[in-house]
């Protein structure tokens, strides 16, 4: 009993020595108590960004291109500010932000092609953040498909002796959209090498020309076997010309800067735009069954009125004219102005005439909305800024979506007629030619006149 009491009284006397001896040597060493600080500061573990994400800007768009940034890092960005312009299967379309922040990291240059949906292309951070600091994410990577599990192998004769054959070409080690330098593409281009076998040491997965070299170095060469004799000492004739009009087994390659020879071509990239209006005529055509009709119009009427409109400096087309005509009619027919889904046509309450409009990108087709309820002239002003802003790029989603009934006029061309490709989810589309003049006999008072 004594003893232990005389321990316990014992050991608090030294539990209060051992305190006062650490208390002694914290204050002998105060940067401990800076260090414990900073590992337990947020800073040291960096900043979390918000993430921007490649956007569904259209319907159809299942990728993107990045053609330029509107905003750059380290400059501040509000609730509505332009980010970027995103070139969609439509238009060039201007993205804005979502958040106020500070832009911190451009993860997508400009330029960057075929973008999938819900890539991280920028990071922001928020307001009073420092925007060096950022956490970059890691790269997604998408994990390989499990494997099925082979049975054992049964035991086999002992295989012969055979030399070590040569070494397999290097798996792809990139995943998403390639970034090549034009010192690598111009390598692999010239070898025939898949970019997708290079491994990427550039900054944000860029391909270099070192990773190139590289690649060249450890493809397998083809063997070549040597060319037989000639049986004869003498010299070989000189291969005879080509038959004008001819096309030779194996075109030559052209020359920078020289005329090609024939069988020459150079490759053009497809931009989105043309290859979703390929995909989607071609959808049309081999999914809607087309049936043509052809009438011929008397435009005297329209002729002369624009005459007199002109004398007033009023100016208008004869494509005014017929989106007018058009949009009255749908009116008076309901039944034509409808969409078709899956269960069948579905009728519109109002009337939105999309013009077809040639641009460099391909065509597209923006929509002058009630045109029922608007005269000539704002129909004209409608149809010719919209067409600039197709020419420009600039089109919004909504001012291309939502049409019921399509007009593509080529008379301007000299075409006389033509047969134009249903705009699906569309159920009619209407091909206009050029006019021309013609006599006929009026049946009212047996005179020959003069017609459009």
């Amino acid at each position: 009993m004594a003893a232990s009491l005389r321990l316990g009284r014992q050991g608090v006397l030294f539990g209060f020595k051992l305190s006062k001896f650490n208390k002694c040597l914290w204050s002998t060493y105060p940067w401990k108590e800076q260090a414990r600080f900073l590992f337990q500061s947020p800073w040291s573990l960096g900043v979390a960004p918000v993430k921007i994400q490649m956007p569904a800007l259209s319907p159809t768009m299942e990728e993107g291109n990045i053609v330029k940034w509107l905003k750059k890092e380290g400059e501040a960005v509000a609730a509505g500010d332009a980010l970027c312009e995103i070139e969609t299967d439509k238009a060039v379309v201007t993205m804005e932000s979502n958040d106020d922040g500070v832009m911190a990291k451009i993860l997508m240059e400009e330029g960057s092609r075929s973008v999938r949906l819900g890539t991280l292309i920028a990071l922001m951070v928020e307001e009073g953040q420092d925007w060096k600091q950022v956490e970059i994410p890691p790269p997604e990577v998408v994990a390989p498909p499990p494997e099925a599990v082979a049975p054992p192998p049964a035991p086999a004769a002992p295989a012969p002796v055979t030399p070590p054959a040569a070494a397999p070409p290097p798996r792809p080690a990139t995943s998403g959209p390639l970034r090549l330098s034009p010192a690598a593409r111009h390598i692999l281009e010239t070898h025939g090498l898949d970019p997708k076998l290079a491994t990427p040491t550039g900054p944000r997965g860029l391909i270099t020309k070192e990773d190139a070299l590289n690649l060249l170095k450890t493809s397998p060469v083809p063997k070549t076997t040597p060319a037989p004799p000639p049986p004869s000492p003498l010299q070989p004739k000189a291969a005879a010309p080509p038959a004008p009009g001819s096309r030779p087994n194996i075109p030559p390659l052209s020359t920078p800067g020289k005329p090609g020879a024939p069988g020459t071509f150079t490759e053009i990239p497809a931009s989105n735009v043309r290859r979703v209006i390929a995909q989607r005529l071609t959808q049309s055509k081999t999914t809607i069954p087309h049936a043509y009709a052809s009438v011929d119009c008397d435009m005297a009427a329209v002729m002369s009125l624009r005459k007199t409109l002109a004398k007033e400096e009023i100016k208008v087309s004869v494509n005014d004219f017929i989106i007018k005509a058009a949009a009255v009619t749908l009116k008076e027919m309901p039944e034509v102005n409808v969409t078709w889904s899956d269960n069948g046509p579905r009728p519109l309450d109002s009337i939105h005439i999309a013009i077809a409009v040639a641009t460099d990108k391909g065509l597209i087709t923006p929509i002058i909305k009630d045109a029922a309820n608007k005269g000539v002239q704002e129909i004209s002003a409608n149809a010719k800024a919209l067409a600039q802003k197709a020419r420009d790029g600039k089109l919004l989603p909504e001012e291309y979506q939502g049409g019921s009934f399509s007009i593509s006029n080529l008379g301007m061309f000299g075409i006389s007629g033509f047969s134009a490709v249903i705009n699906p989810p569309q159920s009619c589309i209407l091909a206009v030619g050029t006019s021309r003049s013609e006599l006929r006999l009026h049946e009212d008072d047996q005179t020959l006149r003069t017609s459009s």
